[in-house]
């Protein structure tokens, strides 16, 4: 077994406030690192202690705007450059995960080109959770320990005592995961199918399914701008649910998301705290992931099996 003093935690900007969570629940102190900004916009990167022979975990979530991946790349590359000996990422929310495909001709596939970038910088394992699609895994060519937001989620779920509990999805890609819910709270499972005009709008939606005289709690990855979520809610209402709820991993949340979640149906909505959320919005909710990915970086440290973080 390692040395508990043989690896090093160190944090993007933005992502201090759960890397301070996540070092507490560590027992250690967060690792001292400066990025100097210049007026231009360029920064750089600078590791004010040795990191020589060490195992450095770099917490950093990779949501907009595009410095908070360009300040981890640095990093990484600083890690590499000063000997450390594995350099592992920590992305909690991993940008660009939506460009996964071609979904249409002479695109990007931006999830792949973000995955070539980090394995290009110098990382030698990933971790991250709730991925927009499992398969981005394959994108890397280093081991990935890929968490799940049910394993806090589905016990949040369960202390509210729902009667007549549904869980439900606000779109057909999102089945497997609200399946995956619905098995495990032996309840039953609601669909919507939508179809879009273009990013970000939702033009229809319609229930497959019988939500009427449920609770409803909704199952999403993340909420961007919380269109399809609002709408979702709307529309089980309107199909005679007495309430609806929604959980979801990534707390995107651009606008115009803050005042659409505030004027909905939604009792309330709960997310992790993988992106920070600073805006104010009463039915907003956050549940920390910190311990999980703690006890991930002790477990990966210590080469022990991390199987036992899954509920599901």
């Amino acid at each position: 077994m390692s040395d508990n003093s043989s690896f090093m935690v160190f944090s993007g900007t933005k992502s201090k406030y759960l890397t301070e969570k996540i070092c507490e629940s560590l027992g250690k102190p967060m690792g001292n690192l400066v990025i100097t900004h210049f007026a231009d916009g360029e920064f750089s990167v600078s590791y004010e202690e040795s990191i020589r022979g060490r195992d450095v975990f770099l917490v950093q979530s990779t949501f907009p705007n595009s410095d908070n991946l360009m300040e981890l790349l640095l990093m990484i590359d600083a890690a590499k450059r000063a000997s450390a000996r594995h350099i592992i990422a920590v992305i909690p929310y991993f940008g660009w995960a939506r460009q996964d495909r071609k979904d249409k001709p002479r695109v990007s596939i931006g999830a792949k080109l973000v995955a070539d970038l980090l394995s290009v910088a110098g990382i030698d394992r990933l971790i991250t959770m709730d991925l927009h699609a499992d398969q981005e895994q394959g994108f890397f060519d280093v081991p990935v320990d890929h968490l799940y937001a049910s394993s806090i989620m589905l016990p949040y779920i369960k202390s509210l005592n729902l009667d007549n509990l549904c869980i439900a999805t606000p779109d057909v890609g999102g089945s497997k995961r609200a399946n995956t819910y619905a098995k495990y709270l032996h309840c039953p499972l609601v669909l919507c199918n939508k179809s879009r005009v273009k990013a970000n709008e939702v033009a229809t939606m319609q229930v497959i399914g019988d939500v009427k005289g449920k609770n409803v709690v909704l199952v999403d990855d993340m909420v961007d701008t919380a269109g399809s979520i609002t709408k979702a809610a709307q529309i089980m209402k309107d199909n005679g649910a007495l309430s609806v709820r929604a959980v979801a991993s990534h707390c995107v949340m651009s606008d115009p998301a803050t005042q659409r979640i505030e004027d909905s149906v939604l009792e309330e909505m709960v997310f992790t705290d993988s992106i920070p959320y600073t805006k104010q919005c009463s039915k907003v909710k956050q549940i920390t992931v910190a311990d999980i990915f703690a006890e991930t970086i002790r477990r990966v440290e210590n080469n022990e099996s991390i199987s036992s973080q899954y509920i599901v």
